[in-house]
């Protein structure tokens, strides 16, 4: 037995089953039906104003369309795969409740621009939510740097000790990975923001329309300019699917320290056990799954995103059924991020606790102070590149003799180079090394106070 066509009289038979079911979207462009019904009620109002069809049809369309809404929400309609798509599914159950009228809807109207329209409807919705989501990080964020000022930790450059940084300067450079996030969504939010409705299937309508009309009524910004351009960009869905690959790197970065800081090696964190998991055969550990997970699902977002890339490359204007490729990634990348940004705030707020002693001891069992030796130095008159080598010295003939910076003597230190005085052990104990560095920006504890407090102010003053 072959499909039932939903289309025109063209054909003569019609689709077979198989291909009838590769064809389908409805099974995942459901997630649009909310949005299908209110752009479709913009676009019933907009027919009314224009005399396309009359006052009355209109009211019949636009109340028919809420009884579809209702009739989705409560459960009671739940279209299959004869429906082909969410669109088709709209229109036959909206026909079904209101007559032949329900057949006017599609008056001056293509899936092509409706399906386009449906789309931004849905990822703005979806953008506003996911900026939430990054402020509530965010705030998770802050709350622990403002615990953790004065807290030490040993700062990498080639996962190597390089000097000792406050741990709240640590967090807050997440911080403003994610601000930049946020911003950039905002950014995205401007492009996505354009209504594609009313340029047909490719070349617009013959129907005297309003477009402005419609996309005041569904709170556009504009409208495309060009009606191959409207019912073809993507250039939004590849500009979204870049921001969520850039949350997801913030957020996987920050997954790769958690896990490094609660191996056995570095014990900078303790796992609690509402976060974390255990082996089914090894009793004494306790896996950080959220941060391998956050860390494992990147790499689905960067898929998503190489996906539609590789969909748009190639495509000649204007709408190709290989666009229907692009939702799938988009809803996915949405409840990634979505998932992820909440598993790492939920994580950070509860799920672990930072070993201050133990971050303590560590910032003291190195030689990332070497460089203010060498700054010690040059602020006394040594040109910096001659105290750089001095002091390369110092930690060669220190680790062999199995000594930290802290313990030399004074006459040792003398022997170096006579600018050594009593308060080089001050310059170069730890909290002095992190006190220092108070240019802007910087890891000072003044500077830091400060990003906290500028940082509140951004968060609580932007939306």
């Amino acid at each position: 037995m072959t499909a039932k066509q939903t289309w025109s009289q063209r054909f003569e038979s019609a689709l077979h089953p198989a291909i009838a079911r590769f064809n389908a979207s409805i099974s995942f462009d459901i997630e649009l039906i909310e949005y299908d019904i209110t752009g479709s009620q913009a676009h019933a109002k907009m027919l009314a104003h224009t005399g396309i069809i009359s006052p009355s049809e209109g009211e019949q369309l636009i109340t028919g369309l809420e009884q579809v809404r209702q009739e989705y929400r409560q459960g009671n309609f739940k279209p299959g795969i004869d429906a082909e798509d969410v669109h088709f599914a709209v229109e036959k159950r909206l026909t079904e409740i209101v007559g032949d009228v329900g057949k006017k809807l599609h008056t001056a109207r293509s899936r092509n621009d409706q399906v386009g329209t449906d789309t931004r409807l849905y990822l703005r919705d979806q953008i506003h939510q996911i900026r939430q989501n990054l402020r509530e990080f965010q705030t998770v964020l802050l709350d622990i740097a403002e615990q953790h000022v004065e807290t030490l930790i040993p700062g990498y450059t080639h996962l190597q000790r390089a000097q000792p940084v406050s741990l709240a300067h640590h967090l807050l450079a997440y911080f403003q990975m994610a601000q930049r996030d946020w911003e950039r969504l905002a950014d995205v939010y401007r492009r996505v923001n354009i209504s594609p409705l009313g340029c047909g299937a490719l070349a617009g309508t013959t129907f005297p329309i309003d477009r402005h009309y419609t996309a005041d009524l569904l709170t556009f910004d504009s409208v495309y300019a060009n009606s191959l351009d409207g019912v073809s960009d993507r250039d939004f869905a590849v500009e979204f699917l870049c921001a969520a690959s850039l949350i997801m790197v913030h957020l996987s970065r920050l997954s790769e320290e958690v896990i490094l800081w609660s191996s056995e090696e570095f014990r900078f964190v303790t796992l609690k056990d509402s976060c974390a998991t255990g082996s089914s055969i090894m009793p004494q550990k306790k896996n950080p799954d959220v941060p391998e997970l956050v860390r494992g699902k990147t790499g689905r977002v960067f898929g998503h995103l190489q996906a539609m890339l590789v969909i748009m490359k190639g495509l000649p204007l204007a709408y190709n059924k290989d666009l229907q490729e692009d939702k799938e990634g988009i809803f996915d990348s949405v409840n990634t991020v979505k998932a992820c940004l909440e598993a790492m705030s939920i994580l950070l707020q509860e799920g672990l606790e930072f070993r201050t002693q133990r971050l303590q001891a560590a910032v003291a069992e190195d030689f990332s102070n070497a460089t203010d030796v060498a700054d010690y130095l040059a602020a006394r008159g040594v040109p910096f590149r001659e105290a750089y080598n001095l002091v390369g010295k110092v930690v060669k003939t220190s680790i062999a003799a199995g000594k930290l910076l802290k313990d030399l003597q004074l006459e040792e230190w003398q022997q170096i180079h006579p600018a050594f005085a009593e308060d080089i052990y001050q310059a170069i104990s730890p909290r002095q090394v992190v006190a220092a560095r108070n240019s802007y920006g910087g890891t000072g504890f003044t500077q830091v106070k400060q990003a906290l407090i500028t940082a509140r102010t951004q968060i609580s003053g932007e939306s």
